[in-house]
């Protein structure tokens, strides 16, 4: 992997991203190049009516800007820029990385990428490129330094857009130019090809290597390849591609050191390619795309989880929802349209949760193309729409909110995400092929979503001194810093609750000897000896208090034992584990580690997780209906609280006890407000005397 060496760079001197914009960003994806002058005249005209302030330019632009190699053709995004200022509209430009021009992979096919089986990703869609060949990196930093240079002093600018998504749709290549690299990742990482033997594992099934010219990539093999190998290489793959990310930053920063950086992230349930986490330090805001799952009822509580991932992701601070959709989107197997309720509750419940811009793709829904079909800012049908209606209704709630911005959301209880956790957990050869890590992680964010309990969604090796709740799903793999970081929290006086098939391994998918849960083993008093995963549709009753009496499980069981001053709190009921403990508790510091050793159904899981926020203390101070989500966000200094009141249900519903201004309707609130079905209402509560 070719390594850069980081100019000389001062983050202070770096202007923030909306320096320039009156209180929050809000706009989409603009695609100029698609459409002839007058259609481009008429969306400056529009962009005013819905307030917009904020847009991504050139994303991929590169064969408009270069239709030959050399031959560059500026007028029309230099035409755009000065328009776009002109109406006091920022721009987040891209780079124009995110595909390559035809002509490039015809001079160049050698940079195409390749799947495990040896197929070959070709030109005709978008990301035809191996972000660690050499020959793609050139081109890519040349066109970088093109698009900084010739606009870097512009003053519409406002942010650089790092090409595109970056690994969304090749998250793994295992192109001969990624086999090389990955060589290089694991020289730097072992220094020795003893180490990474050790470390692999590799006496077993004669696997030893000789040296690294003899290491693949974990390509289809006649059996399984080895999970340690296969880990490295999920964690080359997502630093290859911050790497990637890191080079077209640097260029940037060569050329305009006060510009932003970022790219667009992926936090959501199912984008486990790259470890955002690892990626954060590099962005100079965080910026993420999300998208709901027509199919999902619950969407609704999916979408929070990943925006208090993002928010995870900037350590706390506000970001950017660089896309979501207006209503329908292509690729998803039914595409349901939404209701401009919904579009509204979507936009705000990311604003609620830490997003200081709402985004889309894009402002003008294309004609032609892959996502012809993908919803837009304005539709197909043009602004006699409730899509436009929508938009328009949006930017002005937008308007009138723009006082929260800066502000960050505070919470009492952690949720900790680990990608390589994740990676691990989901390797084969294990007990049940059924565990998905983030079901795991999803059902607990949903249980505390429920109970109205906000949430941090931060890594295990997170500061957690803030936290008196502590919940760690599935935390299969684990260093032993960050399992003495968890354990540090219990002693502290924080309620840590630990799941089943946690603790397993080391940070080279190696076991932990002497009975599981391996590193949490001492914390929670317990000692598994073997694991007893359930089949399909088997299901086993659990017993006790904690998990409301009675519940019903599935999954996963295990053979497990109590040491000296653990609790059993919950035990299986009949079948050959009758009596053993399920969920456990033990005293620890000042704090309490619990240990839930099966997976609950939505009652018992409910149940359990109420019993750990009256423990720990966590309960919110306001009631609200099942449904009805309330998430707070406070000024830096702490004077000033916003209350965002998000109805997902069919009824009128009142939230009591508060007192305030309601930014939407610009009203006093006295003692109750008042949201009615599926809207959202922002109360700027009155300071409590």
């Amino acid at each position: 992997m070719r390594r850069r060496t980081s100019p000389t760079f001062d983050p202070a001197a770096v202007t923030p991203w909306n320096a320039r914009i009156d209180g929050l960003g809000f706009g989409g994806d603009y695609n100029p190049e698609q459409w002839p002058a007058d259609v481009r005249a008429e969306d400056l005209h529009l962009m005013r009516e819905a307030g917009v302030n904020l847009l991504s330019v050139a994303i991929f632009a590169w064969a408009t800007i270069e239709p030959r190699e050399g031959e560059l053709e500026w007028g029309w995004l230099d035409d755009t820029m000065d328009q776009l200022h002109a109406a006091g509209i920022q721009v987040a430009l891209a780079t124009a990385t995110a595909s390559p021009p035809p002509w490039l992979t015809r001079r160049h096919p050698e940079i195409l990428p390749q799947r495990a089986d040896g197929t070959v990703l070709h030109q005709g869609a978008r990301q035809s490129y191996a972000v660690t060949h050499p020959v793609h990196r050139d081109y890519a930093l040349r066109m970088t330094a093109r698009m900084a240079e010739r606009y870097g002093d512009h003053p519409a600018l406002a942010l650089w857009h790092v090409d595109n998504e970056i690994g969304c749709h090749v998250p793994r290549d295992y192109s001969d130019a990624a086999a090389t690299a990955f060589r290089t990742w694991l020289n730097e990482r072992y220094g020795t090809i003893d180490r990474l033997n050790d470390a692999w594992g590799t006496a077993f099934w004669s696997q030893r290597y000789a040296t690294f010219d003899d290491v693949l990539p974990p390509l289809v093999a006649p059996m399984f390849a080895n999970p340690t190998q296969q880990l490295d290489f999920d964690r080359f793959s997502s630093d290859a591609l911050l790497d990637y990310y890191r080079d077209l930053r640097d260029t940037l920063r060569e050329i305009t050191p006060q510009v932003p950086t970022t790219t667009n992230l992926m936090t959501t349930s199912t984008t486990k390619g790259m470890d955002y986490f690892s990626w954060a330090d590099d962005l100079d805001v965080v910026a993420n795309d999300h998208y709901t799952i027509a199919a999902d009822p619950e969407r609704h509580v999916e979408l929070a989880l990943s925006a208090d991932l993002a928010r995870g992701v900037a350590g706390g601070e506000p970001w950017i929802l660089m896309e979501h959709s207006t209503s329908a989107v292509n690729w998803q197997p039914r595409n349901r349209a939404k209701t401009p309720a919904e579009m509204l509750r979507n936009s705000l419940q990311h604003v609620a949760r830490g997003a200081d811009s709402v985004m889309f793709f894009q402002w003008r829904q294309s004609r032609a193309g892959a996502e012809k079909f993908h919803s837009a800012m304005l539709p197909h049908a043009g602004t006699d729409t409730d899509v436009w209606r929508g938009t328009v209704e949006l930017g002005g709630v937008l308007q009138s909110l723009g006082e929260v911005r800066g502000s960050r959301v505070e919470a009492r209880a952690a949720l900790l995400v680990d990608y390589p956790a994740w990676w691990a957990a989901e390797l084969d050869s294990h007990p049940t092929q059924d565990l998905r890590y983030m079901d795991e992680v999803r059902s607990w964010y949903s249980a505390l979503w429920r109970l109205g309990v906000s949430v941090d969604v931060v890594p295990p090796r997170a500061d957690l001194d803030g936290y008196d709740l502590v919940v760690a799903p599935t935390l299969y793999l684990v260093e032993d810093e960050a399992a003495a970081n968890v354990a540090a929290a219990a002693e502290r006086g924080a309620t840590v609750a630990i799941t089943f098939f946690s603790g397993i391994v080391d940070e080279h998918d190696q076991v932990r000897l002497g009975g599981y849960p391996g590193a949490f083993r001492d914390l929670l008093g317990v000692r598994t000896e073997e694991f007893v995963p359930l089949q399909v549709d088997e299901r086993v009753e659990v017993v006790g208090k904690a998990v409301g009496g009675d519940a019903t499980a599935d999954l996963w069981s295990e053979k497990t034992h109590v040491l000296d001053g653990t609790e059993v709190v919950a035990t299986y009921d009949g079948g050959p584990l009758a009596g053993r403990p399920a969920v456990t508790r033990r005293d620890v510091g000042a704090g309490t580690a619990w240990y839930v050793g099966t997976r609950l159904d939505r009652e018992g899981l409910d149940a359990l997780a109420r019993t750990l926020v009256e423990e720990s203390g966590v309960r919110p101070d306001l009631e609200a209906p099942a449904g009805v989500e309330l998430v707070r966000r406070r000024s830096d200094d702490g004077a000033t609280t916003w209350l965002f009141a998000i109805n997902h249900t069919e009824d009128d519903v009142t939230i009591d006890g508060v007192t305030g201004v309601e930014l939407v309707g610009d009203s006093a609130v006295g003692g109750s407000l008042p949201v009615p079905a599926g809207a959202v209402r922002v109360l700027r509560e009155t300071p409590a005397r």
